[in-house]
């Protein structure tokens, strides 16, 4: 087995109020999530073998986190679970059409960040790269790691609430760009990033970075574009019934790292030999992935065996 991809981020808790009450029973629904986590739990059901560095309690939420990870055969780096450390919650609603809202209660203080031999990729995101002390130790780790023969992709995952302040959060996701080989936003991301500039505009910016090579924007039912050095894609949604949208970004990022990965562009590679044929590919395989995962309640990725019975090989 080749060695894992390495996820870096927070696992915790949603709590989906609206998707309980369309239940019938009125009650919060705890399901298993965090961005990062999220994209491991994708990875390893699309056939990807996935270490997550997190940190977690063996609280009564910690315990679920566990189980789900563990189920769903993530590798749990160590230290990621702490006995005294409680597990973080996110507060979701959701709004007439599913689209989630969240409220966090979260801490972030990473164990040991170390790279195994042969890793093939590094993704981090989300809020663990903009709350400290975490948000250092991914700065540190991901500079660490620059030399090595390792593809670094980043998922900002822009939160208002944590970092109500586009500026700085902006030169942040600069920074780390300059990091990272490629780069996922989503348009609400851009719109509140870089307000009133269109999506390509962000991208050539981010491309400007030495190490960037490509920067994939999701745009909700619109589909999604990517652009590299030398191409651009665009690819449009399948019609689906929507049921909400929480973990459909993660699961497209999960579904974008592993098509690469299945073309062998990960690792040394960082990219380089990725075609304008590859880009549009990974991009549909990554679409689709997020299709089916806003048409069931809660950040439920597909394994690779659901996204071929649904769209095809």
């Amino acid at each position: 087995m080749s060695a894992p991809v390495l996820v870096v981020g927070e696992a915790l808790v949603d709590i989906v109020g609206a998707a309980a009450r369309r239940n019938g029973n009125g009650k919060p629904k705890a399901t298993p999530g965090g961005s990062p986590a999220n994209v491991a739990v994708g990875l390893a059901r699309l056939g990807v073998p996935t270490e997550l560095v997190t940190r977690f309690g063996t609280d009564a939420y910690g315990d679920q986190l566990g189980a789900h990870l563990f189920g769903n055969g993530v590798q749990l780096a160590p230290g990621s679970v702490d006995p005294g450390f409680r597990t973080s919650t996110a507060t979701a609603t959701l709004d007439a059409e599913g689209v989630a809202s969240y409220q966090f209660d979260i801490t972030w203080e990473p164990p040991t960040l170390s790279l195994t031999r042969g890793c093939p990729a590094v993704h981090t995101g989300s809020i663990a790269t903009v709350l400290e002390p975490g948000a250092e130790a991914i700065h540190a780790f991901l500079k660490s790691v620059a030399d090595q023969p390792v593809t670094v992709t980043l998922d900002p995952n822009a939160r208002p609430t944590i970092t109500p302040d586009p500026v700085s959060t902006w030169s942040a996701v600069r920074e780390l760009a300059g990091l990272s080989d490629l780069v996922k936003l989503s348009d609400e991301d851009c719109e509140f990033l870089r307000p009133g500039l269109s999506p390509d505009h962000i991208a050539a910016e981010l491309l400007t970075v030495d190490r960037t090579q490509c920067v994939v924007i999701t745009r909700g039912g619109e589909g999604a574009i990517g652009v590299s050095r030398d191409a651009r894609v665009e690819v449009s949604a399948p019609s689906i019934q929507v049921v909400d949208t929480v973990g459909a970004g993660d699961s497209f990022m999960s579904a974008l790292i592993a098509g690469l990965h299945s073309r062998e562009l990960l690792g040394a590679q960082r990219l380089e030999g990725l075609t304008s044929g590859d880009l549009h590919d990974v991009v549909d395989y990554a679409v689709k992935a997020a299709a089916i995962t806003c048409t069931r309640h809660g950040a439920d990725p597909p394994t690779a065996a659901e996204h071929t019975a649904t769209w095809g090989a």
